[in-house]
């Protein structure tokens, strides 16, 4: 099948070629950096050592992020190059990488594209965010012998149904790694059962990253804008979940006269349904996009359409309701532990399929809570709003779970510290 695979994607080059233009019409590529797509790098590669990580989007970059940091400590001569493959994951790395790493747009899976890659970026060593397997690249990162460490490793019962059927091509696939660091047992397990080898638990890497930035004066001028009005934050949200907001904020209202709804939606770009929805429910809605624009006392909904900002709206608030699990699309849930890091009561909906194992840790300490249903939610909030005890304590048990789970990146550090030591030793072999 790989074979097959191989041949189909190398005569492919107008069929790939139309797919990049139709998304750069659709304002998904980035015009002036979209021949990185096809393998052709924008900058040269750094002298010295080079460790390639590849992260498909955000919340994979963030987990990227956080081993850079540790890696760099370890070999403070190196270079990092991080590839990703959506506009909004560039514009985090943008602004988070540190001097010693590059971002490229990773190109997708030509293999004559893979090839242009790898020929200019020579990596020394790979380390690959969680689950996305492109068969060309990783062949051909075989063929080099170029040690390849899969981080953060997941793989859902759907996804793992899905490769059982082609279980001897998926073998093959992650044969090409030296190393796979799974996030949960659940996740070793099914990579077990697919044929992989060298397998191990180490948590989720993100949970040892240090809490969301937040910008000093932006928090002081929304601070003193909000002034004493309670106030509740609807992270990461999806399609449906906005209107879902403005619901529950309808009802709050009535006993709560002055309550304030902060919506921060996981894709920007979903500006305009967002105010339609809005709209409709005729309450008064402001954008931060439009000059970080301020909160007055006729706000009902304030939307925070903008990138990398979700550490200062869990700042401000002691409540954090986290998205993608009321969902139109079936939820899956997001991370909660950002949430927690900032003093956050942490909700969350019935969907979370994608983050059960962490929550299911959550709920056995009462760290989070779960909403059966959008009643259900009404009257959590209520009560929050109603009894500050009971909101004090949820966000201490929320807070010491999250300090229980930032000792995940030395796990991941002693299972990869054989590949990086011959950086150390300034030697490049394969291991």
């Amino acid at each position: 099948m790989l074979d097959l695979y191989t041949k189909i994607t190398g005569k492919s080059d107008k069929l790939l070629n139309k797919l990049l233009e139709v998304r750069l019409q659709k304002g998904k590529e980035d015009t002036v950096r979209i021949h990185e797509k096809r393998g052709q790098a924008s900058q040269p590669r750094p002298n010295g050592s080079l460790i390639w990580l590849h992260a498909a989007s955000v919340g994979e970059s963030q987990s990227a992020l956080i081993l850079i940091d540790r890696l760099s400590s370890e070999l403070p001569n190196a270079h990092f190059l991080v590839t990703s493959g959506t506009l909004t994951s560039a514009e985090l790395m943008n602004t988070r990488l540190p001097d010693n790493a590059i971002h490229q747009f990773y190109p997708l899976d030509h293999p004559g594209w893979t090839t242009a890659f790898l020929n200019h970026w020579k990596p020394d060593l790979i380390f690959w965010m969680e689950s996305e397997l492109w068969p060309n690249m990783l062949t051909q990162i075989k063929a080099r012998n170029i040690p390849a460490v899969l981080v953060n490793a997941r793989l859902s019962q759907k996804s793992f149904t899905m490769w059982n059927i082609f279980k001897s091509t998926a073998k093959k696939l992650l044969s090409n790694f030296s190393l796979i660091l799974t996030q949960t047992q659940s996740d070793e397990q099914r990579f077990k059962k697919l044929g992989a080898q060298n397998i191990h638990t180490t948590d989720n890497l993100k949970y040892s990253a240090a809490p969301l930035p937040v910008i000093a004066e932006d928090f002081k001028q929304l601070k003193t804008s909000i002034n004493s009005r309670p106030i509740w934050v609807y992270a990461s949200t999806h399609k449906g979940e906005e209107l879902l907001a403005c619901k529950i904020h309808d009802a709050l209202k009535q006993k709560i006269s002055d309550i304030l709804t902060i919506i921060v939606p996981r894709h920007p770009e979903r500006h305009d349904d967002i105010s339609k929805t809005c709209k409709l429910m005729k309450l008064n809605t402001v954008f931060r996009t439009i000059n970080k624009q301020l909160i007055d006392t006729n706000t009902d909904i304030y939307v925070a359409d903008t990138l990398g900002e979700l550490g200062l709206f869990y700042q401000l608030s002691d409540i954090a309701m986290i998205g993608r699990s009321f969902s139109d699309d079936g939820g899956g849930g997001h991370n909660p532990i950002e949430a927690a890091q900032l003093d956050c009561c942490v909700l969350t909906g019935p969907n979370i399929q994608y983050q059960s194992d962490l929550f299911e840790e959550m709920f056995a300490v009462n760290a989070a809570y779960q909403m059966e249903d959008k009643m259900h939610l009404l009257k959590t909030l209520r009560l929050l709003f109603e009894d500050t005890q009971t909101r004090k304590e949820a966000i201490e048990r929320a807070q010491k779970f999250a300090q229980s789970k930032t000792g995940v990146i030395n796990i991941v550090m002693e299972h990869i510290t054989p590949f990086i030591k011959p950086l150390k030793s300034g030697y490049k072999d394969a291991i």
